[in-house]
């Protein structure tokens, strides 16, 4: 039976989205979805370049509401909130296994094209690096 993942944020603009696409990529036998509590009209322009320079592409992907959700179950539901700036969604659907893998919103940054670009880059090794590591401890056949 496959594994369902939800990952939530606020706008479900960047962090989840890379997150989605990263679990995507490792495993296309898994049901990843992302979502947001109050979803932005788009995903940012800059989440999509920094991931395809990892050779993944999110450009197809929508920003969703949470809602959207609430019939489906979840082998695991994901916040990736910082927790310092923002409050982290919460999920009242089915869930099997609820974890917190917090990261800064690169949305929030500020400085040069540059600068920010920078702070894409690093956030989107960190979700790499950490998701993982989740699918390595969680997802895979022991």
């Amino acid at each position: 039976m496959k594994k369902s993942v939800l990952i939530l944020c606020t706008g479900n603009s960047c962090r989840s989205q890379m997150a989605e696409g990263f679990l995507r990529s490792f495993d296309t036998n898994l049901e990843v979805f992302s979502a947001g509590t109050k979803p932005a009209a788009a995903v940012h322009p800059m989440a999509i370049k920094v991931m395809r320079e990892e050779w993944v592409d999110i450009s197809t992907h929508r920003p969703k509401s949470v809602d959207e959700f609430l019939e489906k179950a979840f082998d695991y539901v994901i916040t990736v909130c910082d927790g310092a700036n923002e409050s982290c969604p919460t999920f009242f659907g089915e869930v099997a296994h609820r974890l917190h893998i917090g990261f800064d919103d690169p949305a929030e940054a500020t400085g040069t094209k540059e600068e920010i670009l920078a702070v894409f880059r690093r956030v989107r090794d960190e979700i790499n690096v950490r998701f993982r590591q989740f699918y390595n401890e969680n997802l895979t056949v022991k």
